[in-house]
């Protein structure tokens, strides 16, 4: 019973994550509460993980001329742990570090965040996108949905530069939810009685050893709400469209392909990983020959005076 009260807490925190995944995600949470962790990562993440990680040594061979690409692979979560060590997920916390690095490397020109992701916990996810966001000042930043970026993934790319999505690609699912279960029957048939003891009015609100009260389920879905504010706002603000769109438009929750994405002005376009590091590269070196350009000039300037 103790794996089915550690769901219970971890499904009470926000998520903007796809629900398939999560259920998934839970999952692990009881393997691993059960003792069976190893078995667990073999069985279910051991392949994922790996090909993530190719994926990211492949990503950083593509990068290079000016361009640092930055991987965003798996769930999302706020520090790494449990759940980036086993799933090969992303770390906000460790994204937010690599990122500023990229930013004061003088060899890096732009950046391209390479997305692969259901999204994840709600934390950090919100600071993260604010930095996006504010970075676009100093350096392009080019994101791209290759081939999910999906609730809090999307949340972070679309406060890039430009978003673009692969052909076969998904963006979306925009909102945040969270869960509350009621363990209290099955507590009484196993012959378990719970007495909780607290102080604080509302310090064991949302409990899973009793029904949800109407009140707690009002304070629960008022904190749903707010992040899913947070969400449309920042989305709104990264896109350049009225949080109206955001939220009545854009899917309402739903996943969409490139082409109804491109329609709801989710992202800038649709093309592969290799066509936008093309792009990029060929922005470059537009910008490079103008600078070449003045530097020359100053130079005969120079000579002349001289």
């Amino acid at each position: 019973m103790k794996h089915a009260l550690l769901i219970a807490e971890f499904l009470d925190t926000p998520w903007a994550v796809k629900r398939e995944r999560l259920a998934l995600y839970a999952g692990v949470v009881a393997r691993w509460s059960a003792g069976t962790p190893r078995a667990m990562e073999d069985e279910d993440f051991g392949p994922q993980k790996s090909a993530w990680e190719a994926r990211r040594e492949q990503a950083a061979r593509l990068g290079g001329n000016g361009i640092a690409v930055l991987p965003l692979y798996g769930t999302i979560v706020q520090r790494a742990g449990m759940m980036t060590e086993w799933s090969g997920g992303a770390s906000t916390q460790q994204f937010t570090q690599a990122l500023r690095a990229a930013l004061a490397d003088e060899t890096v020109g732009s950046i391209l965040i390479d997305i692969d992701s259901p999204g994840g916990s709600v934390y950090g996810v919100q600071e993260l996108a604010d930095e996006i966001l504010a970075a676009r000042a100093q350096k392009p930043i080019v994101a791209i949905a290759n081939s999910l970026a999906a609730s809090a993934a999307y949340w972070i790319g679309s406060n890039a530069s430009e978003f673009y999505v692969t052909p076969g690609g998904e963006v979306g699912s925009i909102g945040v939810w969270s869960a509350h279960e009621d363990w209290s029957r099955a507590l009484a048939e196993a012959g378990v009685t719970t007495t909780i003891i607290s102080a604080g009015k509302f310090k064991t609100e949302g409990n899973p050893y009793e029904s949800l009260s109407p009140e707690a389920r009002d304070f629960q879905q008022s904190r749903v709400n707010d992040y899913y504010g947070a969400f449309t706002r920042a989305v709104a603000k990264g896109r350049a469209v009225p949080v109206a769109q955001a939220r009545d438009g854009m899917g309402q929750g739903r996943v969409l392909g490139a082409d109804q994405a491109l329609s709801e002005k989710m992202v800038d376009g649709i093309d592969t990983f290799d066509g936008v590091i093309k792009s990029m590269q060929r922005k470059l070196r537009q910008v490079a020959k103008p600078a070449a350009s003045r530097l020359a000039r100053a130079q005969n300037e120079l000579k002349i005076l001289g």
